[in-house]
């Protein structure tokens, strides 16, 4: 039994002890003590005043005398206004650090066959551009919540839903249908992706000096764009597909071939995978027929257009286009028909999450509610992962100016920046071409994913290619270099004939730098369990982070490998090997590798 658990037993033992009044477990919650204060785990005691109609203080101290007098777990206590601050007796953190380093997998739940399915979405890509920054913060996000939820014992499928239809996607068709010469992917030496992305910003390019010249006739902005000629042939190129025109459809198959062989190479290096992918092409006919279908049934109204429109008002909400006049599907229509194929393909699905930026915060509220409103329960159980956008420096990007930050590019520069730095501070001396190849790679990626995953998805973020590789502060390599450090240490200890113990004994002295580490590491156990429950990564991220800088100060300050005390050695060998341990299993939830040698 972790010792919080006791102790909270404890507390309810000592409320009913000291005032005669059973209290429930939840309300004798423990927080671990604040840095500023002494002590390892803090009681609240403002619920349990009314019981003993006493002051803040003269209860907590009357709680924290019961503890000591009565458990041996408790060595010490103090009082800051109406909080009890604990100290835990050294033995029973070495008992704690023993179920620590007898735990295959401390932290990790075992997946159960019959534990809740948990799908989540992410990437989400558009087939008419390659994957930038943005997709590299939601891909990211998304692989690390699936491990996150894995480790909370849930059963996780990994889905991605590809948008390769719509009027975006004919814009570079058509673009490449006009001026492309038939260049493809071999002919021209780019990735697929990239190939179409430059014809998608063409597009644009063409579009822009249509209008400038419209407007410069003395038309508005509006009427210009109501009379783009360009416009007209990539709306009508895709009613030609939605109507399976075969040589529309056989360009929109080359096309689509090679940007998923471009997506699947930056999938890839980016280290995330799926379980199941889905395409709006072969799921917005199924939206398109639930439409229909809530239109006969008055669910939805039809305009004298022929287009049909969901009445939100009476939640708040506004009108809601689900099918063009033209009978093309939008957004809504696909995600409608995505989440049908979902829940009748997978019968025990209990939650379907999201992971999309919060400019969709809107949709995702009207998805929910279409979908109760056409009579599907799992339509209110939907979850929006909603996170903030993420910039440069220099600023906001823009997909149709090809002004974003490609993704392929920001990896090799990341890796390219992480071989420099690593030769300049001579990280890679002695090291064959090909180790400083992988460490580059290793200390590249592991900076890019750490930078976005430390900072709270719901915030918007900046990212800093240079900040990210600093190997000091909290970044990725910092992490990393310090689990190096660990894997030297063991190293060293095997070379020089010593054995670490599979359990240590209970009468060791430990320093406060000791006992801090230990109940770090007890910790990671909670901080899983609480990135499942509140889908933070960051969580995760930071609390690695703390646990590292509580290593290195244990590093700088006690002996190990030269300890002469054998006792106190083989203690402080399990002490580096379980933070090793963790940093390892920690960094695995976010995808990221750790080096066993920098």
């Amino acid at each position: 039994m972790k010792i919080e658990t006791k102790l909270q037993e404890f507390v309810v033992k000592a409320i009913e002890g000291l005032y005669g009044r059973t209290v429930p477990m939840e309300q004798a919650s423990l927080q671990k003590t604040k840095k500023e204060f002494e002590g390892h785990l803090t009681l609240v005691v403002f619920p349990f005043l009314k019981l003993s109609g006493k002051s803040p203080e003269q209860t907590a101290r009357e709680i924290g005398e019961w503890l000591v007098a009565n458990t041996s777990e408790t060595r010490s206590f103090n009082v800051i206004k109406g909080f009890l601050n604990l100290t835990v007796a050294g033995s029973c953190l070495l008992q704690e650090l023993n179920s620590v380093h007898a735990a295959g997998n401390y932290g990790i739940r075992k997946v159960e066959p019959d534990a809740p399915l948990v799908m989540v979405e992410y990437s989400s890509p558009n087939t008419n551009k390659p994957l930038h920054l943005g997709h590299v913060r939601n891909n990211l996000l998304g692989f690390a919540l699936s491990e996150i939820l894995k480790a909370n014992g849930k059963r996780v499928l990994k889905t991605n839903i590809v948008n390769d239809r719509g009027v975006h996607i004919c814009k570079s068709m058509l673009a490449w249908q006009k001026w492309g010469n038939g260049e493809t992917p071999e002919s021209s030496g780019k990735k697929g992706d990239h190939l179409v992305g430059d014809y998608y910003v063409l597009f644009d390019k063409y579009y822009k000096a249509e209008l400038a010249g419209l407007q410069g006739k003395g038309l508005s902005k509006e009427e210009a764009e109501a009379q783009s000629g360009l416009m007209a042939e990539a709306r009508e190129m895709l009613r030609k597909w939605e109507a399976g025109d075969a040589e529309t459809v056989e360009l929109w198959k080359m096309m689509n071939l090679w940007v998923y062989a471009g997506f699947d190479e930056t999938y890839k290096k980016l280290g995330v995978d799926f379980d199941e992918i889905y395409y709006e092409s072969e799921t917005y006919l199924d939206g398109k027929d639930t439409v229909r279908n809530g239109l006969k049934n008055n669910i939805l109204y039809q305009k004298e257009d022929g287009s049909i429109w969901i009445d939100l008002s009476p939640e708040g909400l506004d009108h809601k286009l689900l099918l063009r006049s033209d009978g093309t599907s939008v957004y809504m229509t696909q995600d409608i028909g995505t989440a049908q194929q979902r829940f009748k393909a997978h019968k025990d699905l209990s939650e379907m999450i999201y992971v999309v930026g919060n400019e969709q915060n809107y949709h995702f509220q009207v998805l929910s509610i279409v979908l109760d409103k056409l009579g599907y329960e799992f339509g209110k159980g939907l979850v929006h992962f909603s996170y903030g956008m993420v910039e440069l420096p220099e600023g906001k990007m823009k997909s149709r100016e090809g002004t974003v930050v490609d993704a392929d590019d920001l990896i090799e520069e990341m890796v390219s920046t992480a071989r420099a730095t690593s030769e300049e501070l001579g990280k890679l001396d002695g090291a064959t071409e090909d180790e400083a190849d992988n460490i580059a790679r290793i200390v590249g990626m592991g900076a890019l994913k750490y930078f976005i995953l430390k900072v709270d998805p719901k915030k918007n973020m900046t990212f800093n290619p240079k900040e990210s590789i600093d190997f000091n502060g909290n970044t990725g390599p910092f992490i990393q270099y310090t689990y190096a450090r660990i894997q030297s240490v063991t190293r060293k200890a095997s070379e020089q004939g010593l054995s670490i113990p599979a359990s240590l004994p209970a009468n060791i002295e430990l320093t406060a730098k000791e006992e801090d580490l230990i109940q770090s590491i007890i910790d990671y156990d909670t901080v899983v369990k609480q990135a499942g429950d509140g889908y933070n990564p960051a969580l995760i991220a930071n609390y690695i982070y703390d646990l590292v800088k509580e290593y290195n100060q244990f590093y700088h300050d006690c002996t190990i490998l030269k300890e002469e005390n054998t006792a106190l050695r083989d203690f402080r060998l399990v002490l580096s090997q379980n933070t090793g341990k963790i940093i390892k299993s920690g960094m695995s939830l976010l995808g990221i590798d750790v080096p066993d040698r920098m």
